[in-house]
């Protein structure tokens, strides 16, 4: 009978969406500062995600490369500890800390144990406010990234989003690489790097979100323990600039037997309401897999590619709509040929009942997937406060995307694919490919 029960129970708990039991808390510590909470005390174990806003692009002119550089620097010592120090104590506390940058945002992921939580803490808050940046530590992370550089000079990937980048945004710090160049990179000074984290780590620009064995109340006290001594506030954020592409074919000669492109125009903002239906929309051109229109017409169709997709990226700043894909050299300008007339068609007629019903499906189906551990909702939590998303937005996201209609899809597939402003960056020896730059 126990055992009737216990599955009962278990299949009770398989019949709860994932979304019910992310309940989320807002808190707001003694010292001012907000952060949303799921609380789960099933293990003694607390994710923290930690972003703020700015990040590279916060890079003054001609110190490009700044941010990220000192960002990797921010576990190579700090406080009493050396870069070896650092992370021997680190280890000693089985906690994990990882510092990343974007354009948009220095993110901080700290995963810590509930029995050392104030020691793990007290780790973490050395990084983010008493980074050592010493000389050592310095030359070695700079030897790094030069060689990172280096080997990107010689990557056909990381050659065509850097020149399709430089495209859109000539005057803004998207349109160069957050690693910088070899040249700004080797110029950077220590009062650089200083100058960088004073601009980026300020309380004006923080999202936090937290998930696991802590209550609210001591989140709040965490959360003026690690960031309550940080400036009030940052360098000023930069403003919107327009995406500048326009239609055509760049290509970079590169000798490969295979061509890599980058295609796209401007996109939509992630406040834009026409922003869901554009992402259901991109889920049927090109987000979709194997069941994607330019999937099944470029590669299934016609063997013209390994893979291709399509994805909005909708920056802070400025908004994208692009996709990316390799072709034979002797085929790329065929592929190229098919997507244009893909972009037109469902420009002109829209998609069919069934796309939109398998992509809703899908979407729907997998979201639930997204809540797998502490982390990934910390993270969640985070990117819902960037993107200015309703405190209910997990539980009612899959009613919008189900309420969204054919009639909504073509509306926006009207307004946002516009094949004649679609930019192709080609890098290889592409045959029969006429460019216009």
């Amino acid at each position: 009978m126990s055992r009737i029960l216990g599955g009962f129970a278990a299949l009770i708990l398989w019949a709860v969406p994932a979304w019910a039991i992310v309940d989320i808390q807002e808190v707001t510590s003694p010292g001012g500062i907000e952060a949303w909470l799921v609380e789960d005390h099933s293990i003694p174990f607390t994710a923290l995600e930690i972003r703020f806003e700015g990040g590279a692009a916060l890079d003054p002119e001609g110190k490009r490369g700044a941010a990220y550089f000192m960002s990797g620097l921010l576990e190579e010592g700090a406080g009493e500890y050396d870069a070896r120090g650092y992370a021997a104590r680190t280890e000693a506390l089985a906690a994990s800390f990882e510092f990343d940058i974007s354009d948009d945002s220095l993110a901080i992921s700290a995963r810590f144990l509930t029995e050392n939580r104030d020691e793990a803490l007290e780790h973490l808050r050395l990084a983010i406010q008493e980074p050592r940046f010493d000389d050592e530590a310095i030359e070695r992370v700079r030897a790094q990234i030069l060689s990172v550089i280096a080997s990107d000079a010689q990557d056909p990937n990381a050659i065509v989003g850097a020149r399709f980048d430089a495209l859109a945004f000539p005057d803004h710090p998207y349109g160069t690489p957050y690693e910088g160049s070899a040249e700004s990179v080797a110029g950077l000074t220590r009062d650089d790097l200083v100058a960088s984290h004073r601009a980026i780590l300020a309380r004006d620009r923080i999202h936090v979100g937290a998930a696991g064995d802590i209550t609210a109340e001591e989140l709040g006290g965490v959360l003026d323990a690690l960031l309550g001594a940080l400036p009030e506030t940052g360098a000023p954020l930069p403003e919107d600039t327009e995406v500048a592409l326009t239609g055509g074919v760049t290509v970079v000669p590169f000798a490969s037997p295979q061509s890599v492109a980058r295609f796209g125009h401007e996109g939509l903002a992630r406040d834009d309401p026409d922003f869901f239906p554009a992402f259901i929309l991109n889920q049927i051109v090109g987000g979709g897999g194997f069941s994607s229109r330019l999937m099944q017409e470029v590669r299934v169709e016609r063997g013209l590619t390994y893979g291709i997709g399509s994805y909005l990226l909708p920056l802070d700043d400025a908004a994208l709509y692009i996709g990316q894909f390799s072709s034979d050299n002797t085929r790329i300008a065929e592929a190229i040929a098919v997507i244009r007339e893909q972009w037109a068609d469902i420009a002109a007629n829209g998609v069919t009942a069934e796309e939109l019903d398998e992509a809703k499906v899908y979407l729907t189906g997998a979201y639930p997937l997204r809540f797998d551990g502490n982390g990934r909702i910390a993270s969640i939590l985070v990117g819902m406060q960037q993107d200015d998303l309703s405190i209910d937005y997990i539980p009612t996201r899959n009613d919008k995307v189900r309420a969204v209609t054919l009639e909504d899809i073509a509306r926006v597939a009207a307004r946002l694919l516009r094949p004649e402003d679609l930019r192709f960056v080609v890098v290889g020896m592409p045959e029969g490919l006429e460019a216009s730059n």
